[in-house]
């Protein structure tokens, strides 16, 4: 798959749309940050919400997804909106490819170490007894279409095994793919390592500490709450990290970001969670220089210079 997307601006007064969700219409406070970056570039940003049938998206020189973390529920209709604006970062082809965790499925056949998943179609028996390979151990079950680890849950065998079904059951029963996995325990000490790509170079790394501490309780929200801290990556995570953008299906200097999401293990070395290209967090205000750094990259869009 080879991204085709061509980006114009005015000379003067480019305007770019950061596109946003209803429930945060003036972003969130670490996009907040590319605010004064964007206008110190000379670029006007204004926040936009993706499904506001208001909004003129030609108007704009240039649109990038940010804040959008209410589509799960309305990929489609999120992705037919992707595909109709003019000038999208990243664009409509990535972000129909990005949004259904299925990815990890090419990723796993290109060599790319993921954690170990099984997939569960609606209609599928559940089976969870061997899922983990051990008679006592943790699992996690989620959608393949979600954010932020909404509708995600954790869960010990054999104990909790009748709560995992019915979060399975749950989830099958409003048509999703489910996603069951085994619990990683060294991410309770070690965190999760999230490293940060801006038009295609590296840009910084941080540590998620554990989120996840038992059953989904089916609470509506929009994201959970992570504690962030910066991190350096180890060489191994930098090595993977650079393998998976080599492996994705996009050259990797077209998109304007890039979050590779990696988990430790027993053995040491990393796996692939997810690989984030639609609306992640970038955590731009926990390195120095990094709103400066996006802000350059989408001038320079903006000026046809990438």
């Amino acid at each position: 798959m080879i991204i085709e997307q061509s980006y114009s601006a005015t000379r003067a007064g480019a305007r770019v749309a950061l596109v946003t969700c209803a429930k945060l219409p003036d972003l969130d406070e670490d996009d907040q940050s590319l605010v004064p970056a964007l206008a110190a570039a000379g670029v006007t940003a204004v926040p936009t919400v993706w499904d506001d049938p208001a909004v003129d998206w030609p108007s704009y020189d240039l649109a990038v997804v940010r804040n959008t973390w209410d589509y799960p529920a309305r990929r489609a209709e999120f992705t037919a909106w992707a595909a109709s604006v003019p000038r999208l970062a990243n664009p409509a082809d990535v972000i129909a490819w990005n949004t259904d965790k299925r990815y990890l499925r090419e990723l796993h056949d290109k060599g790319i170490p993921i954690v170990p998943t099984r997939w569960l179609d609606p209609g599928d028996p559940i089976g969870l007894d061997d899922i983990a390979g051990t008679a006592a151990a943790e699992i996690v079950v989620k959608p393949a279409v979600s954010v932020g680890s909404v509708d995600t849950g954790r869960y010990r065998l054999p104990e909790q095994a009748d709560l995992a079904a019915a979060h399975v059951r749950r989830l099958h029963d409003a048509g999703r793919l489910v996603m069951i996995q085994p619990y990683l325990a060294d991410v309770d000490t070690a965190g999760e390592t999230a490293l940060l790509f801006i038009a295609g170079a590296y840009s910084h790394a941080i540590r998620k500490g554990p989120i996840l501490t038992g059953p989904d309780e089916g609470v509506e929200t929009l994201y959970q709450e992570e504690s962030i801290t910066p991190r350096t990556p180890s060489p191994a995570e930098r090595d993977l990290a650079e393998r998976v953008l080599a492996a994705l299906p996009f050259d990797r200097t077209g998109l304007l970001y890039a979050r590779v999401d990696l988990l430790p293990t027993p053995s040491g070395d990393p796996v692939v969670i997810e690989v984030e290209l639609t609306e992640p967090s970038l955590f731009l205000t926990t390195a120095e220089g990094a709103p400066d750094r996006l802000a350059r990259a989408i001038a320079e869009r903006l000026t046809g210079r990438s």
